[in-house]
């Protein structure tokens, strides 16, 4: 039996978390339940069938419950309110199941020198895969002398095979609408312009300490395989489940071991067909710029999400173009002194942010004043 603290548990990945935990009452137990507070019915309602010992609304209740004496947290917070309670989690020492990719590729080395071996296990679909394959061929997470490259799919997106010039006109509505999954509405749109797939580029490195120039995006459309990681022999070992996050999250609460029938699996008594195709630099760009602000380092992937953060905002309000989300992230990033020194400190990173969401407020009022 694990006990296991969930936050942002009215999310996506909160709610099948919870499915998960109904679906298994003798392999675990909630002892903690946390949520942004935009949803506080459903919050109720989950703090009454789960009955925690700590449950609260708001970042600070995340910080305070990722502190608290359990086996494994949960972070399920998007964005970058789930910095702290990450470190909270690590310094608590718990096995901290990360979905919220933002506060490992924001804080990079801080967040690796508080975390134990082993400690962080990946909740990401395409990481969790990644490490299933570097385990099965290693017997371990770390050390990875025989992989040449690690390979991220990507769907693609709603806007899959479109120019740029085609994706001016992009409303919120339709870059909400994703094929394959089922997803939180900042994370969807971060999907439709591939900056959820830049973070997941700078996540990967900072995960398996693979270098930049040897981790590639690809285009999967149906989302089958979720990644791939290509041996210097030429081998490649390929993890593929249907679209679903049941089974990353799964293994975040158990890992090492699996949970029997979290989801169905591939039917392979049916025609499949796995289509790759070239990721589109030129209409997305966000890869090569989330590779590129990884690849500078110290707070500069902390700048990127930030101003991303920001333009999405904007985007869903209406004062900001579709292309343009990435455009500011691209101007704001430029705009960024990295500092020079070495150790990256909790005040750094949180500067950076600050910094950052008021420069990309500042461009997008020059041109989309607010009414």
């Amino acid at each position: 039996m694990k006990d296991v603290v969930i936050l942002g548990s009215t999310g996506s990945v909160g709610t099948q978390a919870l499915d998960l935990v109904r679906a298994n009452p003798d392999r675990f137990r909630v002892v903690g339940l946390t949520a942004g507070g935009s949803n506080p019915e459903l919050f109720e309602q989950q703090v009454a069938e789960f009955a925690p010992l700590f449950h609260g609304l708001g970042e600070e209740a995340s910080v305070e419950a990722a502190a608290e004496p359990c086996d494994v947290v949960l972070n399920a917070i998007t964005g970058a309110v789930g910095l702290r309670p990450t470190l909270a989690a690590l310094d608590a020492g718990a096995t901290l199941a990360l979905a919220n990719k933002e506060s490992l590729v924001m804080g990079g080395p801080l967040v690796l020198d508080r975390a134990s071996p082993g400690q962080i296990v990946p909740v990401d679909s395409e990481h969790s895969a990644l490490a299933q394959c570097l385990r099965v061929s290693t017997g371990s997470t770390t050390g990875y002398h025989d992989v040449r490259r690690l390979v991220l799919t990507a769907s693609g997106g709603p806007f899959r095979g479109r120019t740029r010039a085609e994706l001016a006109g992009v409303t919120p509505e339709q870059a909400g609408n994703h094929p394959t999954w089922d997803m939180g509405p900042v994370i969807t749109i971060n999907s439709a312009t591939l900056v959820n797939k830049g973070l997941e580029v700078i996540e990967a490195h900072l995960l398996f300490g693979i270098p930049f120039d040897r981790i590639d995006v690809v285009v999967h459309p149906t989302s089958v395989v979720h990644s791939m990681v290509e041996f210097v022999d030429g081998s490649t070992l390929v993890q593929a489940s249907p679209p679903t996050m049941l089974i990353p999250i799964a293994l975040g609460l158990s890992w090492p071991d699996r949970v029997p029938d979290a989801a169905p699996a591939v039917d392979w008594t049916r025609p499949e067909t796995w289509e790759f195709v070239p990721l589109d630099d030129e209409a997305f760009p966000a890869v090569a710029l989330a590779r590129q602000a990884g690849e500078r380092g110290g707070t500069a992937p902390a700048v990127y999400n930030a101003a991303n953060e920001v333009a999405v905002e904007a985007f869903r309000s209406g004062r900001l173009a579709f292309t343009g989300i990435v455009d500011l992230i691209a101007d704001v990033v430029a705009a960024h002194d990295v500092p020079s020194k070495g150790q990256l400190s909790l005040d750094d990173v949180l500067g950076a942010d600050a910094w950052a969401r008021e420069a990309a407020t500042q461009l997008i009022d020059r041109t989309a004043p607010r009414p």
